[in-house]
């Protein structure tokens, strides 16, 4: 783990990826939250809740319904329904929106890549404020069953469930890449059949949930 901030008001991100040459979107969303500590969950690391005023779930090329071939995953599970349970602000971002809905019940299926700058519709959200509706979809497994108490609050023409929020628990998930900007953009076009249709990074401001989620954070512990 690396050294952050003391005392109640600890941020903790928590990276996801089983494959070292794919940890550049941990390590992009690690970066939105410069003053957090990383927690390697893959490699045994764990949050300690005791200290936790927020929580970031990362993405990864593992999927959820691999749970019983990585064991990490029923733990993170077991993990998300504890943060529900103590009411600890908690995002999660591609997987980290799967594992959080699987935790809850919900169901994970592939239903094959997306790649590409697409327009989502958000809701009127404070995990929103401010953020534009262009944002960047990378994923081949989405969410198809809710989890309990999860309701949408972003969706996509490809995605029906492309943002969700817990009903009474400070828990927010979107399956796009707030995190992924134009300075990843010849690794997309490497190694994704990416498309950025009518739009560009430009258009993108989705980084601002990172700052929303903050704002959110400081309030749970003011």
């Amino acid at each position: 783990m690396t050294t952050a901030t003391t005392g109640s008001s600890r941020l903790y991100v928590v990276r996801n990826e089983v494959d070292a040459d794919c940890e550049y979107h941990c390590d992009a969303l690690a970066a939105a939250f410069p003053a957090a500590e990383e927690v390697d969950f893959v490699a045994g690391e764990r949050v300690p809740l005791d200290e936790a005023a927020g929580v970031v779930l990362t993405g990864s090329t593992a999927a959820v319904y691999e749970a019983e071939s990585r064991p990490w995953i029923a733990e993170q599970e077991a993990l998300v329904r504890e943060l529900v349970d103590r009411e600890i602000p908690t995002l999660g971002v591609c997987f980290g929106h799967q594992v959080a809905n699987s935790a809850l019940g919900g169901t994970v299926e592939r239903v094959g890549t997306t790649a590409g700058l697409v327009e989502a519709t958000l809701a009127d959200d404070p995990l929103f404020d401010g953020v534009d509706p262009v944002v960047v979809s990378l994923h081949g497994d989405a969410v198809t069953e809710l989890g309990e108490e999860m309701e949408v609050i972003a969706s996509a023409d490809h995605a029906a469930v492309f943002g969700t929020r817990h009903r009474t628990a400070p828990l927010w998930t979107v399956q796009f890449h707030p995190e992924i900007t134009a300075a990843h953009r010849d690794r997309l076009d490497e190694e994704f059949d990416w498309d950025p249709g009518r739009h560009s990074f430009d258009d993108v401001a989705a980084g601002r949930i990172f700052e929303n989620f903050r704002s959110i954070v400081r309030g749970a512990t003011a």
